[in-house]
C-alpha cells in the first residue's frame, strides 16, 4: 500500500519539491492532506492534481473562496490553525511532512508528535524554539523524526548503523551564501534582490536570506543539538562553497564519515519519505569528475554575527533560542521590505536577545509569550532605526 502523506506547507519551496518527488513514485506515496497559509490558487491546483482526502487553508478568511474552487472535487475543505493541528492526527496518515516555514510550524508538529506520527521535519523552528519539550513529547508518544534539511539528513545517514559508537563531534557545512567574500563595508549596502540570489540552492525567500546571513546555519546548529543529543561544543560549522559534502560525523576513533550529493533538496526529501528504504530515482546524480575541487574554510564571525548569536542562544538555553528566532523572523521581513540593512538584521537580533525576559525552563505557554514579546521588542527597535535613517 502507498505510504499516506500529510504535507504541511505544500505551496512553499519544500512543499512543492516534495510533491515533485511524490509525482515520480505514484505507487509508493499518496497525498492525504495538503495545507497552506494563504496561497489559495496553488493549493487548489495541487488539490485538483493529487485529490487528497482533505485540504486546509491556514487563513480562515480564504475558506469560502477555496471551498468554491474545489466544490466539484471529492475533497474536504477546512480552514484555520486548529484545523491543521487536527488533520495531522488522522488515522489515515502514515507520515507528516512538516514543511511550514517559521514559528507557525510548531503547533502542528507538536500535534503530530502527540499522535505518535512519523515526521519528516523540514521546519527548523520546531526544535530551535522548543527542542527540550519536543524531545520529551517524542519519548512519551513513540513518534520519530527524520530530518529533511540536507545537512541534518547527511548526519542522520552517517549515523545509520553506528548505534553505540561514540561520536566526538559533527561538522555542518555551509555554502557561505552570495556574500561570502564581501567586506563588512560592502555588506552594509547589499539589497534584498542580491541576497535572494543563492549560488547553489533554490529555496524560499526567508530561508535564502537566512542562508546569506548565516542565521540558517545557526538555526541548524541548535536543531542538531536536539536531533543528535550533542553539546554545543560538539557542533562545528565549516564553509564549503560547492555544497557537495553536506556534513561530517567525526567518531572517537578518528574516523570521519561524510555524505555527498548534488545540491538538490529533492534527494534528502526522497530519503525522508522512503526511510528506512532507498528508492532508485532519476534525480540528478553526483559525478565527482565534474567537481574536482572541494574547498573548506572557517566562517567569519565578525562579518556574519548571526552564527555567533545562535551559539550564544544555544548555550543559554531556556527561552533564548525562541527569542532569537522570533526577532530574526521580524528582522528578515524588515530587510526584505527595505526597512533595514543587511547588517542591521544582526543588530535587531542581538538587541532583542538582550532586552527580552529570560527564563531557564519555559513551558509552551511561556514560549508563546516569549515569542510575542520578542517580536514586539524587535519591531519597536526596527521602528527606531527607521526614524534615524
Amino acid at each position: 500500500m502507498p505510504k499516506k502523506i500529510a504535507l504541511l506547507g505544500s505551496t512553499g519551496s519544500i512543499g512543492t519539491q516534495t510533491l515533485d518527488v511524490i509525482s515520480r513514485f505514484p505507487g509508493e506515496f499518496r497525498i492525504e492532506v495538503l495545507t497552506a497559509g494563504t496561497n489559495i490558487r496553488l493549493l487548489a491546483q495541487q488539490a485538483e492534481k493529487y485529490l487528497p482526502d482533505s485540504v486546509v487553508i491556514g487563513d480562515s478568511l480564504h475558506y469560502q473562496q477555496l471551498k468554491e474552487a474545489l466544490k466539484d472535487l471529492p475533497v474536504k475543505v477546512y480552514a484555520g490553525d486548529e484545523a491543521i493541528e487536527q488533520v495531522v492526527r488522522g488515522s489515515n496518515i502514515d507520515l507528516v511532512v512538516a514543511a511550514m516555514v517559521g514559528y507557525s510550524g510548531l503547533k502542528p508538529t507538536i500535534s503530530a508528535i502527540k499522535a505518535g506520527k512519523k515526521i519528516a521535519l523540514a521546519n527548523k523552528e520546531t526544535l530551535v524554539v522548543a527542542g527540550e519539550i519536543i524531545k520529551k513529547l517524542i519519548r512519551e508518544s513513540g513518534s520519530k523524526i527524520i530530518p529533511v534539511d540536507s545537512e541534518h539528513s547527511a548526519i542522520f545517514q552517517c549515523l545509520a548503523g553506528e548505534s553505540g559508537n561514540p561520536v566526538e563531534k559533527i561538522t555542518l557545512t555551509a555554502s557561505g551564501g552570495p556574500f561570502l567574500n564581501f567586506t563588512k563595508e560592502m555588506l552594509k549596502d547589499v539589497k534584498p534582490h542580491e541576497a535572494l540570489k543563492h549560488p547553489n540552492w533554490e529555496m524560499g525567500n526567508k530561508v535564502t536570506i537566512d542562508s546569506a546571513s548565516l542565521m540558517n546555519k545557526g538555526l541548524e546548529v541548535i536543531e542538531a543539538r536536539w536531533l543528535f543529543d550533542l553539546l554545543p561544543e560538539q557542533i562545528k560549522v565549516i564553509i564549503h562553497t560547492q555544497s557537495i559534502v553536506h556534513s561530517f560525523v567525526h567518531f572517537a576513533d578518528g574516523s570521519v564519515k561524510a555524505q555527498l550529493g548534488v545540491p538538490d533538496m529533492r534527494i534528502p526529501i526522497l530519503y525522508a519519505l522512503s526511510y528506512p528504504d532507498r528508492l532508485a530515482s532519476d534525480l540528478p546524480k553526483l559525478d565527482l569528475s565534474k567537481c574536482p575541487t572541494l574547498s573548506f574554510s572557517e566562517p567569519d564571525p565578525l562579518r556574519f554575527r548571526n552564527l555567533s548569536l545562535a551559539y550564544e542562544a544555544l548555550r543559554q538555553g531556556g527561552n533564548m533560542p525562541c527569542i532569537m528566532n522570533a526577532s530574526n523572523e521580524v528582522a528578515v521581513s524588515a530587510f526584505l521590505s527595505g526597512k533595514i540593512g543587511f547588517l542591521q538584521m544582526s543588530d535587531v537580533v542581538e538587541f532583542t536577545m538582550e532586552k527580552t525576559e529570560y527564563f531557564a525552563s519555559p513551558g509552551l505557554g511561556f514560549l508563546e509569550t516569549s515569542n510575542a514579546r520578542a517580536r514586539t521588542i524587535a519591531q519597536n527597535y526596527i521602528n527606531e532605526l527607521c526614524k534615524k535613517s
